[in-house]
């Protein structure tokens, strides 16, 4: 039997928990009638996945709860199950008619990423779910998009005037985007050994990353005009060759090693629900460039990966050089470039490094770094990204959901990485020991063109070798 997860907790211990955190977190007294009121319109039903007849006890069951809470028909379904029931469900949902919407109410779903393995799976996937829903039924959540960071990069770039004139190839040398975890794949061995590193981040998360960053100026912040141009971006990314895989993609399994805090974890191969001789990547790095008039000639270096020295997410944007004709006759021989740093989390905020004059007689340069951090601004509000997604899902708003193009884009361009990958084993894995920077090619993948991949700030007794 294919039955659904039904979590039970102790409503004492789960009351205990949210007070604690309304109160710490947001400095606001816990309302308990506002708890109580919650409870009493929690209900659970415990359903085959598979089994046609529960589709019909679920209906009748929302039909009784229309009629005592008055919620109009209008369903929201969270489907936290494996992909392979996306379909299945959605057809069963759709046969007892709770996807059918009309203009007096909405049914909508919620599926989680991965949105597919690869172009074909993705395809697939979006024609199952498209059997029963239109596309603006269907929210595909990705909680990166939730995060207060991501979205202020719009805002960053589209409402300040001094930032968008140089946010451009006559003005950018090159973008840097790091998404680096500390932990390993813990008790997920099962699932990562079928997924790793490039196909579990880079089409979802960083890509989207990405696309924030590079794309033009929407129309509005309406959903489908920022759908719109971060899909031209991914239009605009050119595919890797074969051949360019080899030089332009990283590949990366850690080994056992010692994390910066002292600990000493195992290699991936050793984690439960892994092959023992498995090539799978925990690590992954591409140089990604496009060709449009904004972007052309500008690297852009993605790099993700387990069991690294820190966990942390930032984007990195390095300014060309300044010329130094004026500077001939001092000391200052070459005058480091300017530099933006969106930090993603944690310690979320934004960063410019620019050059300014060293006090003294002399003239000597050096660089200054000026420090914008959310939490000293607007206060310590935690928050996974879950909360604003669900909440614009139930509003009909899907600016921060997948589209089914983005989708399968995001799948076309690491398509050429995954095949020549799956032809050509590595032959040196693992090649990183954990609580490291990843494998050394990584860094030849910036040294080819002359940079260096930017280094993640990190308490001094936690440094660890980074390449390149």
């Amino acid at each position: 039997m294919t039955q659904c997860a039904i979590a039970r907790l102790d409503p004492t211990f789960a009351r205990e928990r949210i007070a604690g955190q309304v109160e710490d977190s947001l400095g606001a007294a816990f309302d308990r009638r506002v708890w109580e009121g919650l409870v009493s319109r929690i209900h659970y039903m415990q359903i085959d996945m598979l089994e046609g007849a529960d589709y019909e006890r679920l209906c009748e069951r929302l039909s009784e709860i229309d009629a005592e809470r008055g919620t109009n028909g209008n369903y929201l379904f969270y489907l936290a199950v494996p992909p392979s029931l996306f379909g299945p469900v959605t057809d069963r949902l759709g046969d007892v008619g709770l996807l059918h919407q009309s203009e007096h109410d909405w049914r909508r779903v919620i599926i989680e990423k991965p949105f597919g393995r690869d172009l074909e799976s993705a395809i697939a996937l979006n024609t199952s779910m498209h059997r029963n829903m239109d596309e603006d039924q269907i929210y595909r959540i990705d909680h990166y998009l939730g995060k207060e960071t991501v979205q202020n990069i719009m805002v960053f770039r589209f409402a300040n005037s001094f930032f968008e004139p140089v946010w451009n190839r006559n003005h950018i040398d090159h973008v840097q985007i790091t998404v680096a975890e500390s932990v390993g794949v813990e008790h997920r061995g099962a699932y990562y050994e079928e997924a790793g590193a490039l196909r579990d981040m880079i089409p979802n998360h960083l890509l989207v990353l990405l696309g924030f960053l590079a794309m033009e100026p929407p129309s509005s912040f309406q959903a489908e005009a920022v759908r719109i141009e971060i899909n031209k971006v991914l239009d605009a990314i050119k595919p890797l060759t074969p051949e360019e895989v080899l030089t332009h993609a990283v590949r990366g399994q850690y080994d056992a090693g010692t994390m910066p805090n002292g600990e000493k974890v195992p290699a991936y191969r050793a984690s439960p629900g892994v092959n023992p001789k498995s090539f799978t990547d925990t690590y992954a790095a591409l140089k990604l460039t496009m060709d449009n008039w904004r972007w052309a000639g500008v690297p852009f270096y993605l790099r993700t990966g387990k069991r690294l020295a820190a966990h942390y997410t930032e984007v990195a944007i390095q300014f060309k050089r300044a010329p130094t004709i004026m500077f001939k006759h001092t000391d200052v021989d070459e005058l480091a470039p300017d530099m933006v740093v969106l930090r993603i989390q944690p310690n979320e905020g934004i960063q410019m490094s620019f050059g300014a004059k060293i006090p003294g007689p002399t003239m000597q340069v050096g660089s200054v770094n000026m420090d914008f951090c959310y939490e000293d601004y607007f206060g310590n509000r935690p928050a996974t990204g879950y909360e604003t997604l669900i909440y614009d899902c139930m509003n009909g708003d899907a600016t921060l959901f997948k589209h089914a193009d983005t989708v399968e884009k995001g799948w076309e361009i690491v398509q050429s990485v995954t095949d020549v990958w799956a032809a050509l084993p590595p032959r040196d894995f693992p090649n990183y020991a954990a609580g490291s920077w990843g494998p050394c090619a990584a860094g030849d993948l910036t040294k080819r063109d002359g940079r260096m991949w930017r280094r993640i700030a990190v308490p001094k007794a936690r440094i660890a070798a980074e390449p390149g």
